[in-house]
């Protein structure tokens, strides 16, 4: 069932390329395993294959976190406290509206709608009593909307020109090497599989990346990542999401459905305008911002970041820094919402 998915994913990439669409190697294996487990096709994804994807991603991302761009970001941690604020104001003003909307229960509504980490907002959504197929559902639902529209609208912003040249953010020079990478796989790996044994979220992502940040801030350069890692890692990233949206899927809710569509709409219109604001005052590209304040996941938004050139190492912190806040503080979050509803 792995085998024919890789395959069709790749099929898919290529077609994505020929197309010349924003993250080829993710978009494509995303969409085109959904269509096909939704039509029936029996196609599935192993944990190793998003673990692996996920590891590829954090490690690249690291890599760009050297000194003076960790004394820039430093300047801008009072615009990622405000972010991180917006997120959660928007998490919980969705999850009203998706209340309203659908006729939802107040749990299943409020995590659904929680900009968090899809398998983090089900665990939390099982133990305050909502319905985990439904959140589950949304999440995917959220992804996929995101990212079939985030990378196309901030291409299309960076092809206008707005705020071009503002980010100043690349990875340090270096080439491959074949020793020095295998240190750095074996180092960031074992982060990973660390952070997993605590049962922290996003291990396989933030544990390189915490490793890689490290090494490239104190100056230690053991190897860059080679591309075709990185575009694997995107595309068994693409494949976990894409093997998500089964038949059952499809049969879930339709007026649920729809209202969470809405409300995604909503907020991805609100977080636009709030990225806008910020770049305006900051001076940051106006795409950067928009990356990092959108109400995707870490990987995919600063992947986009990557393939356009972009702030990666503030998409990163923005995301990371809201990750950490709403996974710890969902459940006291969950409870201001309901007195305040």
């Amino acid at each position: 069932m792995f085998a024919p998915a890789l395959a069709l994913a790749f099929a898919a990439a290529q077609l994505c390329i020929f197309l010349d669409t924003p993250l080829p190697w993710m978009i494509g294996p995303l969409f085109s395993t959904a269509l096909a487990c939704m039509l029936g096709a029996r196609l599935a994804a192993p944990v190793q294959a998003r673990e692996a994807g996920q590891w590829a991603i954090g490690t690249a991302l690291g890599l760009y976190f050297s000194a003076p761009v960790l004394a820039a970001l430093a300047r801008n941690l009072g615009w990622i406290a405000l972010a991180v604020s917006f997120a959660i104001c928007l998490g919980m003003a969705g999850g009203a509206l998706l209340r309203r909307l659908s006729g939802s229960d107040d749990a299943t509504a409020f995590f659904a709608m929680a900009v968090g980490g899809a398998s983090e907002m089900a665990v939390q959504a099982e133990r305050h009593g909502a319905v985990v197929e439904k959140v589950a559902a949304a999440h995917s639902l959220r992804i996929m909307m995101v990212v079939g529209s985030i990378p196309f609208a901030v291409r299309w912003i960076a092809a206008h020109g707005w705020g071009a040249g503002l980010d100043s953010f690349a990875p340090l020079a270096g080439r491959v090497d074949v020793a020095g990478l295998c240190v750095l796989i074996a180092l960031t790996a074992s982060a990973a599989l660390a952070l997993k044994r605590l049962r922290l979220p996003n291990a396989w992502v933030i544990g390189p990346l915490i490793v890689a940040m490290m090494l490239t801030a104190a100056g230690v350069q053991l190897s860059r990542l080679p591309e075709w890692m990185i575009r694997t890692g995107q595309l068994f990233i693409g494949v976990s999401l894409g093997t998500r949206f089964t038949p059952r899927f499809v049969h879930t809710a339709p007026r649920y459905l729809a209202s969470v569509a809405a409300c995604t709409c909503v907020t991805l219109l609100l977080a636009g305008l709030f990225a806008f604001c910020v770049a305006c005052i900051t001076g940051l590209h106006p795409g950067t911002m928009v990356l990092a304040t959108s109400p995707g996941g870490i990987a995919e938004m600063a992947l986009t970041a990557r393939v356009l050139h972009l702030g990666v190492p503030v998409v990163t912190a923005f995301h990371v820094a809201r990750m950490v806040v709403v996974v710890l503080g969902i459940g006291p979050l969950y409870r201001a919402w309901m007195r305040i509803r």
